[in-house]
């Protein structure tokens, strides 16, 4: 992945806003805490002197008095208005891209993975994937994100600033990359036993690349021609997969879980947790909740003897 998940290490448009105001927030806290600490060492080291007589006639140096307005009231008022035009400037830079959005991205929240849909005109011409979203360098894209089940959060903090996803209604944000990379985003609102490992990854690449990339998606799975391959379909179909997971192209439509008809070119399996392949790719199928307690893929004991057709089919779903 690309450099840091850093809000200090901005790669989108909305996030370099954000991490200038994060940098404008981090200098003036320094420098409060060094004047602070600077005054305090300095009252520690001066001598003292008994000033009650003082205090009691009412009598108090003016330059006390200087201090409490200028040092409790003036300046303090001044760093809280500064820091809150900056932050309500950079509120109303983010809340919008600044050109029409290129695409248009639905995401919907599952306990604990992402489902992803490219709208399209028609509905044939809609994408649907998981746990991996794409976007085109230099071109602002909208996401509207929702919840099935509870309070979710979408984060990435290279490109945008977080947006929550609440159960019955939609909120919408926009991503736009500056550079080609390949970012980490994560869920930022707890969410249950697995919110920890429920990531996803935003693949920022050259708009030629994004566009041959989403014509790819368009297209159903290819019918494998390898003799394991095909038995492993039959397999597949078999086992209570197909039940649950849709392939494009064949008569598994289920739509519990993450759609698999380009399983194969993805980077990551079970949300973000393991590397896309073969070997984890079939440590996943036979036992997910091994990997991820409380998952709602269950272990499915296909044979010893079965295991590498099913698998040959999987790494066929390109």
């Amino acid at each position: 992945m690309s450099g840091s998940p850093s809000i200090f290490a901005p790669a989108g448009v909305g996030a370099g806003q954000i991490a200038s105001l994060g940098w404008l927030l981090t200098i003036i806290a320094a420098a409060v805490v060094v004047i602070v600490g600077g005054l305090l060492i300095a009252a520690l080291a001066r001598p003292r002197r008994d000033r009650s007589h003082e205090v009691m006639r009412g009598t108090e140096p003016a330059s006390a008095t200087r201090w409490i307005i200028v040092g409790g009231l003036v300046v303090p008022a001044c760093v809280l208005v500064g820091t809150f035009v900056a932050t309500v400037l950079t509120g109303r830079a983010v809340a919008a891209p600044p050109t029409p959005p290129v695409a248009t991205i639905e995401v919907t929240a599952h306990r604990w993975w992402w489902e992803i849909r490219y709208r399209g005109a028609t509905a044939d011409q809609s994408v649907l994937t998981a746990n991996e979203i794409h976007v085109p360098v230099g071109g602002a894209v909208r996401i509207d994100l929702a919840s099935e089940d509870v309070i979710h959060s979408f984060w990435v903090p290279q490109l945008a600033a977080k947006t929550d996803l609440i159960p019955g209604q939609t909120n919408t944000m926009w991503i736009e990359a500056r550079t080609a990379g390949v970012y980490r985003g994560e869920c930022a609102e707890y969410c249950g036993l697995q919110h920890a490992q429920m990531n996803f990854v935003v693949v920022a690449e050259s708009p030629a690349a994004f566009a041959a990339w989403l014509a790819h998606q368009r297209e159903p799975s290819v019918a494998p021609t390898d003799s394991l391959a095909l038995e492993g379909r039959a397999g597949f179909a078999g086992h209570q997969c197909a039940a649950c997971h849709a392939i494009e192209g064949t008569t598994s439509l289920g739509r519990i879980g993450p759609d698999l008809t380009h399983l194969a070119s993805r980077r990551m399996i079970g949300a973000g947790l393991l590397e896309n392949t073969p070997a984890n790719l079939e440590r996943w199928v036979v036992d997910a909740p091994s990997f991820k307690p409380g998952v709602g893929m269950p272990a499915e004991p296909i044979p010893l003897a079965g295991r590498p057709a099913v698998i040959a089919y999987l790494e066929s779903l390109r």
